[in-house]
């Protein structure tokens, strides 16, 4: 597993390019839950999974899997295989796909298929040669974002204003997301749903949870009660929360194994990444 970094002037659109190489012993299977996360796109070599989203759609057999930002878990199966993944930032998403994002939030998607992501197609047709090669591999998709148009995105500058706003653990609610913009809380909603996939009030409670849940997965000698947010009232609403983001309550995560997210996690955390990508700052931002 390898993160790289994208050139500096693609920076500002994505998280990270990501590489797996999935070895299962035996020919089987494994599984696991992404946790809700900004867009992505997943490119399979060998091995192609089956994805769920809660919201129940899903995706298999396909080489190009895609989703929205997304405010529930997906579950997935896979077995041996290798991937190339692409997180797309808010502005990523404004710029490459330009469909309204809450029209996707919590979709998952045969890339080939879904007209959003057709741009897409013939970067899909190409990450992969007749042999393994990471290095050629990543050259291909950087040059391929590379040769887009560089035309700007529309409201750029909100955009990140808006991102950088909702990384802030001390900003807690809709009233102080607004102030702290100086924006109407109307023009702040529209710019949400079109570019980050879900109102507000959605989006800062995903923040809250997404700090639990990474302190959680990181140390789980925190128990929850540790890892829990400062931003929750009591436990009871953390647990509603749990439920609500990931299909099941805390201790039911808390006894299956992670084989999957808990190495992502980790190996961020190793490159001095937020432990998840909904926490990573505007790429604007990062160094």
């Amino acid at each position: 597993m390898r993160f790289y970094q994208p050139p500096p002037a693609l920076r500002r659109f994505f998280t990270t390019f990501y590489y797996i190489d999935l070895v299962v012993a035996g020919g089987g299977l494994v599984q696991d839950y992404l946790h809700p996360e900004w867009a992505n796109l997943r490119f399979h070599s060998g091995g192609l999974p089956t994805a769920k989203s809660l919201n129940g759609t899903s995706v298999s057999g396909s080489n190009f899997t895609a989703s929205g930002p997304s405010a529930h878990a997906v579950h997935f199966r896979i077995t041996s295989s290798r991937m190339w993944g692409i997180g797309l930032l808010p502005l990523g998403w404004a710029k490459y796909v330009g469909v309204p994002a809450h029209e996707l939030a919590n979709v998952v998607a045969d890339g080939h298929e879904h007209p959003a992501f057709e741009p897409f197609a013939s970067l899909a047709q190409t990450v992969f040669g007749p042999e393994p090669d990471e290095q050629g591999e990543l050259e291909r998709i950087t040059q391929w974002f590379l040769d887009q148009p560089s035309d700007p995105v529309p409201g750029e500058d909100f955009i990140l204003a808006i991102h950088k706003a909702l990384i802030d653990p001390d900003i807690a609610t809709v009233a102080a997301l607004v102030e702290s913009l100086d924006v109407g809380q109307r023009t702040l909603e529209r710019m949400c749903l079109r570019v980050f996939g879900f109102a507000p009030k959605i989006l800062l409670r995903r923040q809250r949870f997404m700090r639990s849940l990474s302190q959680y997965m990181l140390d789980p000698s925190l128990k929850w009660i540790g890892a829990m947010d400062s931003a929750y009232h009591d436990q009871a609403q953390f647990v509603r929360e749990f439920n609500d983001f990931m299909g099941m309550g805390p201790g039911v995560y808390a006894a299956m194994e992670h084989p999957i997210i808990s190495a992502i996690m980790r190996q961020r955390v190793f490159l001095d990444r937020p432990a998840a990508q909904t926490l990573d700052p505007p790429g604007a931002l990062l160094p």
